[in-house]
């Protein structure tokens, strides 16, 4: 289907003008109904402004292509405005937007609209097509120009189809991005175009949203001088094994797409070998090209990725768990066992739990299948789940038990330090990091220790050797190094909290309480510092059964104590909702989409929201997380807010004292990290 066969005269405007990114597509929308295709306008304007607020589609350099896939469609079609003067858009780059084309797509399985939008994206990507159809006089030149340049990239297609029956591409490439939508095929139209000016045969695989197009056979690949991988997305590598191969970004792909080509030509690319692959010379350089920086990001977004759908669904999960309770009346009275009141809550408590305690191990699994492939998937999975649970407890061993024979040696050993005696061994999502990336290296280490083995093993080396021996060490790591010792460093946490708060400095307790919630999001610091308030609690239980008044100082402090741990837990998701709205470059369009979530979840007391933020670029967002989340536990203590719920968020506010300062600590706090966000944290596509 072409772009110019879903355009008429009736559905173009060029002389437009709007004040605003919704009174345009309010005359958008006006241009499809007069073309036919719509059958419900409310509807499909809805629509439309819903795909909006989930990110824009303002692309940059003056263009935009709102679009919308809706029962209300009654056919496929476009719209196109100009605009002399521009229009406010939420651009990426923050211009203007001057050149809009709307997209109307009926609710079908075939995705038409990913089609006509991967081909406008391709003729966008020429700024002399762009510029004649913004000088466009009239609408018959606007569509002779879609025309024309339609007719050439058919010719340009129809010549590299005869190119390559005669001599295949030179260079073959693939691109991907994560959402597998714009960037995907303007990377891939940037290389396609400097092959042309270059005089290259190039030939570029597109893994977008709708699926690999063009896809690259294993003659073509046998054929080809190199391979260039322009992707933020996983892509199949085993079948370029033993070829040149540049591995770089998408935003590279588009930026840099002449460079890359004239690398990949001039034979410099280093030769790339798969894990497990054959190896063609011992000297010949091998693993990912692409900077350890980039690689780094890649792993991180394939195992934050993955974990994103169990922290928003398990996350929601129990915010109505809580909600339940607070409606029938628990809110001020379900202490410890909020969540957990009724039949109902408790259901979703322990559904949601369950999901939000797969958040480690899938986050350290798929950083280990990003690296290592399948055979790294159970050994990232299995490092997680030690470094979300902690080391076992302590057993009561028949070796060693009363009456029997006592340990000593070996045994001894394994005993005092690869059991829980006492204290938190829990290394939570920073263990699972860790652990991720080592599991993906030792099961990449184990494939090249076993390259020697008769051929006749190579099927048992996936299956037993890599699962076995890789288990066996990411077990030991963390049983004997990484969990102990998180577990020593929380002891020392706990003594120094208990002394602050016994020495009076009740506000500088605050500023740590609150920053603890919010450096590891879950782990073991923002554990130490929940504990440290529960515990605050327990001790104003006690000093009240000993006779004390609920005003007395001492009891008071307990309370704003747990009031600094809450409002510093609830600080990371909120200021990150607000960031991904307010500084919206600064984010992929996946993390801009779990706004509404990370603002339900920071009502709720749920710093686990921040989790992929902080995992995909924790330079920037932890210490943003970890100000902003400091000034609002300070402000708290400063205001002397009090709590005496352990959990809830905004639905156990009933019980919180001074609650108006409570909120406005918390909003505070959420600003900080939001524009500490903004004005420190890298553009999405300069990640």
């Amino acid at each position: 289907m072409k772009v110019r066969d879903l355009l008429s005269k009736d559905s173009i405007e060029l002389n437009g003008s709007a004040g605003s990114k919704n009174e345009v597509i309010t005359k958008m929308v006006d241009l499809m109904v007069k073309r036919g295709n719509i059958a419900d306008r409310e509807t499909y304007e809805k629509g439309v402004l819903a795909r909006e607020q989930e990110s824009t589609t303002g692309i940059g350099d003056g263009i935009a292509i709102p679009h919308c896939k809706s029962d209300s469609v009654k056919a496929p079609g476009l719209a196109a405005m100009v605009l002399p003067d521009g229009v406010p858009f939420d651009s990426l780059d923050g211009q203007p937007a001057n050149l809009i084309f709307l997209i109307a797509a009926p609710n079908t399985e075939d995705n038409v609209h990913l089609t006509v939008l991967a081909r406008l994206s391709e003729l966008l990507m020429d700024p002399d097509f762009v510029a004649a159809l913004k000088n466009a006089k009239t609408k018959d030149e606007f569509l002779s120009v879609i025309d024309k340049a339609e007719a050439s990239k058919e010719a340009a297609e129809e010549a590299k189809k005869a190119a390559k029956t005669d001599a295949g591409a030179e260079i073959l490439a693939v691109t991907s991005c994560p959402n597998g939508i714009a960037h995907t095929y303007m990377a891939a139209e940037a290389i396609e175009k400097a092959g042309k000016n270059l005089g290259v045969r190039v030939k570029v695989e597109t893994r977008g949203s709708g699926g690999a197009k063009n896809v690259l056979t294993d003659e073509e690949i046998k054929n080809a001088k190199a391979i260039v991988i322009a992707a933020d997305a996983k892509v199949p590598m085993d079948r370029f094994d033993g070829k040149p191969l540049i591995n770089a970004s998408v935003a590279d792909g588009i930026g840099k797409a002449e460079e890359l080509v004239k690398k990949a030509s001039s034979g410099s690319a280093p030769v790339y070998h798969a894990a497990g692959g054959k190896k063609e010379s011992a000297s010949a350089p091998s693993g990912n090209s692409g900077s350890v920086g980039h690689q780094i990001y890649t792993h991180l977004m394939s195992g934050v990725g993955h974990m994103l759908p169990f922290v928003i669904g398990g996350g929601i999960l129990v915010a109505i768990a809580f909600l339940i309770d607070t409606i029938a009346g628990y809110g001020a009275t379900g202490g410890s066992n909020f969540g957990n009141m009724l039949p109902l809550s408790s259901f979703f408590k322990y559904v949601g739990g369950l999901a939000m305690g797969m958040m480690v191990p899938v986050l350290a699994g798929y950083i280990a299948y990003s690296i290592a492939d399948k055979p790294g998937l159970a050994v990232g999975f299995l490092g997680g789940l030690l470094a979300s649970n902690g080391n076992a407890v302590a057993a009561s061993f028949v070796w060693g038990a009363d009456g029997a024979e006592p340990l000593h040696g070996f045994m001894k050993f394994l005993s005092d330090f690869g059991f829980t005696h006492s204290g938190n061994t829990v290394s939570g999502f920073l263990g699972g990091i860790v652990i991720g990336f080592l599991a993906g290296y030792i099961v990449l280490w184990l494939e090249k220790i076993t390259e020697g083995m008769p051929k006749s093993l190579d099927g048992i080396r996936p299956m037993l050797i890599y699962p076995v021996v890789g288990c066996f060490i990411v077990g030991v790591l963390m049983t004997f190094i990484f969990n102990p010792l998180i577990g020593l460093i929380n002891t020392g946490l706990s003594a120094m909290l208990t002394g602050l708060s016994s020495s009076g400095l009740i506000w500088l307790l605050g500023l740590i309480l609150g920053g603890m919630m919010a450096i590891d999001m879950g782990g073991p610091i923002n554990k130490a510092a929940y504990v440290f308030g529960t515990g605050m609690l327990a001790q104003a239980s006690d000093y009240m059964n000993a006779g004390s008044a609920a005003n007395d100082p001492k009891v008071q402090a307990c309370y704003i104590a747990m009031a600094a741990v809450m409002v510093g837990g609830m600080v990371p998701p909120v200021g990150i909702a607000l960031a991904t709205r307010i500084f919206p470059k600064k984010f992929t369009e996946a993390e801009k989409d779990t706004w509404v979530s990370n603002l339900v979840m920071g009502a709720s007391f749920i710093t686990e929201g921040a989790i992929p933020f902080a995992a995909a670029d924790p330079g920037h967002v932890i210490p943003c997380t970890f100000a902003g989340a400091a000034v609002a536990g300070l402000l708290s203590a400063a205001f002397g807010c009090t709590l005496m719920a352990p959990h809830g968020g905004v639905f156990v506010f009933a019980t919180v004292g001074h609650p108006f300062f409570y909120i406005l600590s918390w909003l505070i706090g959420s600003l900080v990290t939001c524009f500490m966000l903004g004005f420190i944290k890298k553009d999405a596509d300069q990640m």
